[in-house]
């Protein structure tokens, strides 16, 4: 009889935890598909019943004049062997000097650290990079083309046939999360990492799952892995929700806001994978004490960024094994480094004259 009332003491508990996890999934994906009404009754309205007061361009068949801009740097594209596919980025700044490489968020480009490159050119190498599916880099079409293996070597790739063998690696967004990981797995090529609105993954895994509304504020992750809803929602009136959701986010010019219509269908087979689950797989892979990062860190943080937790922040020193600076700029938003230039740019080269100082980065 003990062993019954066992028995059904663990179907029972079983139940329960089942119940539990539909329950919270149900929440998570609820949600999601609230934000996803709200999201098309706003879109209806605008093009039904204010068609031209919102929406004034399409999708350009020419890259708009500021991405021709001279004074950010040269155009460049480079095909790496091992994958086959061919990268654009822009370089600034001489030869020989030392490297420091932009890796950007989503659904952005190159074109986001333009600020940043007009102000590191002076004493380094600067290049900013379109990820593989982004900008003018090629697009496979294989979800498996997007794992965290193939973003990491695509940076180790580039870092080495520009002729380095270490770079200072700044890394925002989904970016910053390749820059950490990248710091994890070749910590020799790392002179320093800088990081803007992008916790440690196992930071983000971690308190994702002990706090739902972190997994709420990042519900858009759910609403990418919906099977073609996303492109049906982009593609939806000439790609121009798009461009308005450019306009208002990415505070820029109607000229360059443009551009991010086929940037964000580019980069949906990107960010579909990218959820707490793959980030925790990748770090399952390795030993724990491989979690940690030896470089010197700088993180950066938006006051105003959705995402951002204080708690979330903090947690990221127990992963850092050197120097460690986190910054939070009050008034700014997730797009730190176009929204604050002039304060990221005083914050990094602060953290670039400490410690070692700047001859580090020599090759």
């Amino acid at each position: 009889m003990a062993r019954v009332l066992q028995y059904l003491l663990l179907i029972l508990m079983s139940l329960a935890l089942r119940i539990r996890v539909v329950g919270y999934w149900s929440l998570i994906y609820g949600y999601c598909a609230l934000c996803t009404i709200v999201a098309l009754l706003k879109l209806c309205w605008n093009i039904i019943l204010r068609p031209t007061a919102t929406f004034q361009w399409g999708v350009r068949e020419t890259p708009p004049a500021c991405l021709n801009d001279t004074s950010l740097g040269t155009h460049c594209y480079v095909r790496i062997k091992e994958s086959g596919l061919r990268f654009h980025y822009v370089a600034a700044g001489e030869r020989g000097k030392p490297l420091m490489l932009f890796l950007h968020g989503f659904p952005e480009f190159w074109f986001s650290w333009r600020y940043q490159l007009r102000e590191f050119k002076s004493e380094f190498r600067v290049v900013a990079v379109d990820m593989r599916g982004y900008g003018e880099s090629d697009l496979p079409l294989s979800s498996d083309s997007y794992s965290f293996d193939s973003l990491v070597t695509d940076v180790k790739d580039i870092v080495e046939y520009l002729g380095y063998n270490r770079c200072c690696l700044v890394g925002h967004d989904w970016g910053g999360t390749i820059a950490w990981l990248f710091a994890i797995q070749y910590p020799e090529m790392v002179t320093k990492l800088i990081v803007l609105n992008s916790p440690h993954p196992s930071v983000f895994t971690d308190y994702a799952l002990r706090h739902p509304s972190q997994l709420l504020k990042s519900s858009h992750f759910f609403f990418y892995q919906l099977p073609r809803f996303p492109e049906l929602m982009f593609s939806i009136n000439d790609f121009k929700v798009v461009c308005c959701v450019g306009l208002s986010t990415f505070k820029v010019k109607v000229v360059c806001a443009s551009i991010l219509c086929v940037l964000c269908v580019h980069a949906h087979a990107f960010i579909c994978i990218v959820v707490c689950c793959m980030i925790s797989h990748v770090l399952s892979s390795l030993p724990l004490s491989q979690n940690h990062v030896r470089s010197p860190v700088l993180l950066l943080w938006g006051e105003r960024d959705a995402f951002f937790e204080q708690e979330m922040a903090e947690a990221c020193r127990l992963y850092i094994r050197n120097h460690f600076r986190l910054n939070i700029i009050s008034g700014a938003s997730h797009w730190l480094q176009q929204d604050q230039p002039d304060i990221v740019n005083t914050l990094i080269w602060t953290f670039l004259k400490e410690g070692e100082g700047r001859k580090s980065y020599r090759n």
